[in-house]
C-alpha cells in the first residue's frame, strides 16, 4: 500500500467520507454470487479511529488501482511472474484490507444512505474541487490536466444526478433508475509525468486517490444493492465504477506518471508496504488502543504489508 501527503488526505476526507482494464474489483466467491458487503459497525468508534480507517481505505483503494496498472506493465514487458504478484496483491489490498476496513467503519449502509453519501461526494467533486484542480492547473499552464479535471468535473455532476434519481426511485418507489455510464478506458503505459507545476502534481495524487476509493466504495454499494434484489442500483454503481476506474483515475495516472518502468514500480511499492508496515499501521493502531477502540486490524494488515515489501523486495533482486 503507498503512503500519501496529509493535504491528499485532508481532501479525501471531505471529498468522500462521501493500459488495459485491471482485474475484477470485487472478486465473487465461488459459485459466482457476489461477495456480502460490510455491514454496519457494531459499536461506534472514535472520531480519529473512523478517520484513521477512511484514510486506510483511501490508501489501500489507491495500491488496488496503481497495482493492477503495474501488473499491465509487467505483462507488457513479459515479467509474467511480477504481474501476476502485482495482480495478487492488489486483490489482497481490496478484497482483504479494504474491505475489512469498510466492515469496521460501517462504510456500507441502506441503498438510500449509500446514495446520500455518493451524492455528497459526487456534489463536492463536481461544484468544487475539480473546478478549483482545473484553474490551478490552467494558470500554472498545464493546460491538458486543466482539460481533464474540467471534463472529470462535468462526469461527476452527471453522476450526482443519476444518484439523486436513483435515490428517488429508492424512497418513493416512482420512476426508473438511470442506466449505468459507459467508461471511456483510457490506456495507461509507462511514461514521464506530463505536468510541470507541482500543484498541479499533488492535485492529481489528490485526485487519484479519491477516484480509488470511489471505485472500491461503489463496488461495496454495488454488491449490497444485489443482495437486497436492486440490480437496476447495482448495475448503476458498477458502470460509474468502472468510470473511476479505467476513464478518470487512468487519464490521472498517465498525467501524473504513475507507471514507470517495472524495476521503478517494484521500488515504489516496496517503499509504500514499508512504511505502512513500520510506521502508519502501528501509530493508527497505538492510536486506537489510546481511544479504547480495537487495534487488531491495522497489527494485522501492518504483518501483511510487511509480507508485501518483502515479496516485492524478492521479486526486484531477480530481475537484477
Amino acid at each position: 500500500m503507498f503512503g500519501h501527503s496529509t493535504r491528499t488526505l485532508v481532501v479525501g476526507l471531505c471529498a468522500l467520507a462521501a493500459a488495459a482494464p485491471a482485474a475484477p474489483a470485487l472478486a465473487a466467491p465461488a459459485g459466482g454470487a457476489p461477495p456480502p458487503a460490510p455491514h454496519t459497525a457494531a459499536r461506534a468508534l472514535h472520531a480519529q479511529t473512523l478517520a484513521d480507517l477512511t484514510t486506510t481505505m483511501k490508501g489501500e483503494a489507491y495500491a488496488y488501482a496503481a497495482y493492477s496498472l503495474f501488473a499491465a506493465e509487467a505483462d507488457h514487458q513479459g515479467l509474467g511472474a511480477v504481474g501476476k504478484l502485482f495482480r495478487s496483491t492488489a486483490q489482497t489490498e481490496l478484497n482483504e484490507h479494504l474491505r475489512e476496513a469498510a466492515a469496521l467503519a460501517g462504510t456500507v449502509g441502506s441503498n438510500a444512505a449509500n446514495l446520500r453519501q455518493a451524492i455528497s461526494g459526487e456534489t463536492y467533486e463536481h461544484q468544487v474541487m475539480y473546478r478549483r484542480f482545473a484553474e490551478q492547473a490552467r494558470a500554472d499552464g498545464d493546460l491538458e490536466a486543466a482539460n481533464l479535471f474540467s471534463e472529470i468535473a462535468a462526469d461527476e455532476g452527471r453522476h450526482r444526478d443519476a444518484f439523486r434519481t436513483a435515490l428517488t426511485v429508492d424512497t418513493t418507489g416512482r420512476g426508473t433508475v438511470p442506466a449505468p455510464p459507459k467508461a471511456d478506458v483510457v490506456p495507461v503505459s509507462a511514461g514521464l509525468p506530463k505536468v510541470k507545476a507541482a500543484r498541479t502534481k499533488a492535485n492529481l495524487d489528490t485526485a487519484l486517490h479519491g477516484e480509488a476509493l470511489a471505485h472500491a466504495k461503489y463496488m461495496l454499494f454495488a454488491a449490497h444493492a444485489r443482495q437486497t434484489g436492486n440490480t437496476a442500483l447495482a448495475r448503476l454503481w458498477e458502470g460509474t465504477a468502472k468510470v473511476e476506474l479505467h476513464e478518470h483515475l487512468a487519464g490521472e495516472a498517465v498525467l501524473a506518471g504513475l507507471v514507470r518502468t517495472t524495476r521503478e514500480n517494484l521500488r515504489t511499492a516496496i517503499t509504500g508496504e514499508h512504511n505502512e508496515a513500520t510506521t502508519v499501521y502501528p501509530g493508527f493502531a497505538k492510536r486506537a488502543t489510546a481511544d479504547g477502540d480495537t487495534a487488531r486490524y491495522w497489527r494485522n494488515t501492518a504483518a501483511d504489508e510487511a509480507e508485501h515489501a518483502a515479496a516485492f523486495e524478492q521479486a526486484l533482486n531477480q530481475l537484477r
